[in-house]
Order: structure tokens, then sequence, then C-alpha cells
């Protein structure tokens, strides 16, 4: 799909625009939403511009994220998308500023995109040239990411007070630090795709400003850097939430080995407390025909009381040692 925005006259819309119509001369950004190649040709063919493929955009390395050609500037970034869903996703949106145009080329639809589209609509200072649209957008993303590390922080400190419960708190069961393994998990994941997007974007912020073929005006280029140093800020904050979930993590794993090393230590015990009056019974159930105390009519209680004795010892004894 091939979305353009045009100016009104009060304002800005967007307008779909199916090839081979022709363009409207006064559109400032060209959006592709899985572009079908017709969508693609038209674009290249009006700004001279080589829109890159599904493939091109999941290249890693810098040169093929970040350079210029033909006049116009590319820049590739990771993003997230489907954040709030159990199963969030990572990929690349490519944003190209050309003859004072901006086009985005995507594969998903973040909710940042979707927010800022309508937002531009509403308020024309938002689009007065490629440039300030672009950082528009990036401001969208790097809230979008600052409300998923508080999310993300607020989550892993509810596990925090489930693991080391205050006083007259009750300790996590099995099943609840088994729980807690899954919740970590979870937000490690975002976590991890956050600092993925967090680092494209640093670096895609660094270069725009420094890249020959925009101009920005002092307002612009403010924008550019308090974008940067707010990037910059929630990837340190995010390295920190990292740290905090593999200490929870390594205390979560280290509780269910005490769990599971207190049932063997329980078994361990109850073993040896049985241990005396199995061996009790083991003798006087040999077959030698002289034993005394099988013709005694205080054989079968003696032995009786023995074994109870034999028991009970022992777990008086655990008990006083604190092993029960």
């Amino acid at each position: 799909m091939l979305r353009l925005l045009i100016p009104t006259g009060s304002g800005y819309t967007w307008v779909e625009h199916t090839p081979p119509a022709p363009f409207p001369d006064e559109f400032l950004w060209a959006d592709l939403f899985e572009p079908t190649p017709e969508e693609e040709k038209a674009v290249e063919a009006l700004l001279t511009v080589d829109v890159p493929t599904r493939d091109e955009m999941r290249e890693i390395e810098t040169s093929n994220r970040l350079y210029e050609e033909n006049g116009a500037v590319y820049m590739t970034a990771t993003v997230g998308s489907k954040l709030d869903s159990e199963h969030p996703e990572s990929s690349a949106i490519t944003f190209i500023l050309a003859n004072n145009r901006l086009i985005t080329n995507r594969y998903v639809d973040p909710t940042p995109v979707r927010r800022f589209m309508t937002h531009v609509e509403r308020s024309p200072t938002a689009c007065t040239s490629s440039a300030t649209l672009l950082a528009g957008l990036l401001e969208a993303f790097t809230e979008r990411m600052a409300d998923l590390l508080e999310k993300v922080q607020m989550e892993l400190d509810a596990v925090s007070l489930a693991i080391f419960p205050r006083q007259n708190g009750e300790s996590p069961t099995n099943r609840d630090l088994q729980g807690m393994i899954q919740r970590i998990g979870m937000n490690g994941d975002l976590i991890s795709k956050a600092r993925e997007s967090l680092v494209s974007f640093q670096r895609l912020l660094m270069y725009v400003q420094q890249a020959s073929n925009v101009t920005l005006s002092k307002e612009q280029a403010g924008r550019f850097k308090s974008t940067l140093r707010d990037v910059q800020s929630l990837s340190d904050h995010a390295s920190f939430l990292g740290g905090k979930i593999q200490f929870l993590l390594d205390a979560v794993l280290g509780l269910i080995n005490l769990e599971q090393n207190n049932i063997i230590k329980i078994f361990s015990v109850v073993a040896v407390m049985f241990l005396p009056p199995t061996l009790i019974a083991s003798i006087y159930g040999m077959n030698f025909h002289f034993m005394p105390e099988l013709d005694k009519h205080w054989g079968y209680p003696m032995a009786l009381v023995a074994m109870v004795a034999s028991a009970v010892i022992p777990y008086l004894y655990f008990r006083r040692k604190g092993w029960l």
C-alpha cells in the first residue's frame, strides 16, 4: 500500500495512491507499507531513488543501513512491533530523505508510526519539511521505547517483591517460582528487542546530523540532538534492566535449588529415621534356631518398643538441630 501526505486548505491529509496514476506535486511524505513492485517502481522513478528490498533491509552492516546515494540519504533502523502481545517482533524500517520528501518503507505496522501519522493530520506544524517529519517520527519511537522500559521496570519490581517478600510475607512456592521464570524470560525478550532498537536509532541519529545531503535548521538540529540524548539515556537504562533481569533469574534458580535440596534433605532424614527399625526387624527376621528373645513373652513388645524408640530418637535429634 502506498499512502501520500498532501497539504489541504487547513492542514494535511493522507491519500492512498495507486500507480500508474500521476503523483501530486505537493506531497511531503510517501509511506510504503508492504509495497507491491509497481508501487516501488513508481516511487523510484519519481524521486530517482532505489527503494531497498526486504532482504536488503535485514542486512546488519552499517554500510548497508546508513548511506547516501544520488543525493538521497538512506537510513534503516530496527524497530519493535507487537510489543504488547505475547509474541513481540523486531523488524526493519527504512527512512529515505530525497528532494525534500520523506519516504518510509516498512513491512510492519508499529504503534508509533500509526500514532504519528494521525498526529500530522491534526498538527500542520509537524509537516514543515521532510527533516521535521523524520524528527517527529523518531521522537515517537523514542517515547514508545520509554513507555516499554517503564512497563518492564514495574513488572520486574513486582517479581522482585514476590521473590523477596517483606516482613510477614509468604515465601513463594515452587510453582510460583516456575511462573516467575516465565515472566522474567518474557521481559528479558522485550529488553533484548528494545536494546537492539535503541542501538540502531542511536546510530541513525548520529548519522543524520552528519549527512552531507541533509540540511538542518537550528531547531531541527536541536530536536535530533535532544532525541539522541534521550536514546542514549534509555539505552543505559535498558542495560540496567538487563542486569536486573539476570539477577532475578539467578535468584529464582537459586531458590528452586534450595527447594529441591530441602526435599532431598527430608527424604534423607526419613531414610535415616527408618534405618534402625529396619535393622531390628531384619535381625529378628533371621531364621536362626537359637534366638532366646523369641521364646520370651516380652520378646515381641520389646522389639516393637525398640523399633519405635530407634525411630523417635533420631527424629527428636534432627528437630533439635533444625534439620526438619
